[in-house]
């Protein structure tokens, strides 16, 4: 069972892919223990991924808390705090 992780803006930039499939439990996964996993297979991922307070995520076009689950099928959007003037 997987979901599609997708990166954006700087952090895409970092990591050097848009997107990627990882498998999950069944049950799922809460954000945090996914971007663990994510980090866990890739040094360049594990060092971008490292400024978890401060990253946004969305599950299925919905921003969402770390602590929120992520089921077989979701799409999960990863992007840096935007900022602008």
């Amino acid at each position: 069972m997987t979901v599609t992780v997708l990166y954006f803006a700087a952090l895409r930039e970092r990591i050097g892919c848009e997107s990627q499939m990882l498998d999950i439990p069944p049950e799922g996964l809460a954000v945090s223990d996914l971007l663990a996993r994510l980090g866990a297979a890739d040094a360049h991922t594990a060092t971008a991924l490292a400024e978890e307070p401060r990253l946004r995520v969305a599950v299925n076009h919905t921003l969402c808390a770390m602590h929120d689950l992520v089921r077989p099928g979701d799409e999960v959007a990863v992007f840096p705090p935007m900022t602008g003037g």
